[in-house]
């Protein structure tokens, strides 16, 4: 019996503490709306702060043993925020989020109410029964523009911050039909499409094959291809929004596991297009070295048919822009002298190893 209370009193501290929370969330929104020259401060900072990591001290306040275990599936590097919490609160307590979300519906035009949505409710919205089919289309879009948003600022920051919405969006909705199939087939397709242009980014690209095998129907397959087309054309457009050199190369490196695919000439035309542009200096990617030789590597190993005759077409131009002519001297000559310097290293250290090995007599 004390056992019971001993396990009862930490759930109803956990409880009291999400209610608080949820109290305090309702509260901005509510400011939101009062104001309208400070909206969207109050909505920017409202998704800041949804987004902070619970330190340890405060998980052991906030948290109860399931909170634990539930959120735990989906942290990265053991990183629990806040929003990962209270998605769970609000799958347990549905109507302790209602409120909140008829607050952000009032303010839904406004920036970073989307944001908010897709932190909050993305696990609702699948696991706790909805009536009306129009509501159930009206989320489910709200969700997809919502974590297109959120998930974009982890581009753009070179950070994996939002990586447990990514997570479950693909583990427990892409790949398991039965909560796919709660949402209509359109929102199915957005999803779809959206997971297909950060699944390299958040380094899932474990499941790719089974993410292919359970891609929606789409309308225009004809016309478009099968799921491996389509993932593939999310790709490339996505590698031509790339700004930010890390997440570019990183991109640059997981798209090698496309090789051996099969795709539609035009898919396959488009992706080595898109590839070409990066290998290159200059408009209209203006790429820097790192890139370019990261996106060569990329076009040879993908399509090695035609590789010799690239690199002596792409010499070619480079002859037609005498400015660049100074560095690339300079680096063949800094790429020599290393190549050298290796060589004479390994060497050195055969010879060594040689020296010390002991004589047969």
């Amino acid at each position: 019996m004390q056992h019971q209370q001993g396990e009862a009193s930490p759930r109803r501290r956990s409880s009291a503490y999400l209610n608080a929370l949820s109290l305090e969330i309702e509260k901005r929104l509510q400011r939101a709306l009062a104001s309208s020259s400070q909206k969207r401060n109050i909505l920017q900072e409202l998704f800041a702060d949804l987004a902070l990591e619970i330190d340890d001290r405060a998980k052991d306040i906030i948290l109860s043993r399931e909170d634990l275990i539930s959120s735990a599936e989906y942290s990265v590097n053991d990183r629990l925020c806040f929003y990962d919490v209270l998605a769970n609160y609000y799958v347990r307590v549905p109507l302790r989020g209602k409120p909140i979300l008829d607050l952000i519906v009032q303010v839904w035009s406004q920036s970073f109410a989307s944001h908010t949505f897709a932190l909050l409710f993305h696990k609702w919205l699948f696991e706790v029964e909805l009536d009306h089919a129009d509501v159930l289309l009206r989320y489910s879009s709200a969700l997809v523009q919502g974590a297109t948003n959120v998930l974009w600022i982890d581009i753009q920051s070179n950070a994996r911050c939002f990586q447990s919405l990514f997570k479950y969006l693909l583990d427990e909705v892409a790949l398991e039909p039965t909560r796919l199939n709660k949402i209509p087939v359109q929102a199915q397709r957005d999803l779809y499409l959206l997971l297909s242009r950060f699944i390299f980014f958040y380094n899932a690209v474990e499941k790719l094959e089974s993410f292919l095998k359970l891609c929606p129907t789409f309308p225009n397959a004809i016309l478009v291809g099968g799921p491996a087309d389509i993932f593939v054309t999310e790709v490339a457009d996505q590698l031509q929004k790339l700004k930010v050199e890390p997440v570019l190369l990183h991109y640059l490196v997981q798209i090698k596991v496309l090789g051996g695919m099969q795709l539609r000439i035009a898919t396959s035309t488009r992706l080595k297009t898109c590839l070409y542009n990066f290998t290159s200096p200059g408009g209209p990617m203006y790429p820097t070295r790192a890139v370019r030789h990261a996106a060569w590597d990329a076009l040879d190993l993908l399509f090695p048919v035609g590789r010799y005759p690239r690199h002596l077409i792409s010499m070619f131009f480079r002859l037609l822009y005498p400015w660049y002519w100074p560095s690339s001297c300079w680096n063949f000559i800094l790429c020599y002298i290393k190549a050298m310097f290796y060589c004479l290293l390994r060497l050195i250290f055969s010879s060594w190893g040689k020296l010390r090995e002991p004589k047969r007599a």
